[in-house]
């Protein structure tokens, strides 16, 4: 979560929903761009602002 405020500030709207599983994933604009479930692995540092960059690049 301090990455992403790091990255986008405090204007960014974030929502933890506690879950089973292990599952870990993050959803923009209703898209996923990140899962743990589907890569096996928590994200490294930097890899989810990344998914998050290419997302909004790709729009």
């Amino acid at each position: 979560m301090a990455e992403l405020t790091e990255k986008y500030g405090s204007g960014l709207d974030v929502e933890t929903i506690v879950g089973d599983g292990g599952v870990f994933e993050v959803v923009v604009d209703g898209e996923k761009v990140y899962s743990k479930k589907e890569t096996g692995q928590f994200p490294r540092y930097g890899e989810v602002p990344m998914a998050i960059d290419m997302k909004m690049v790709n729009q």
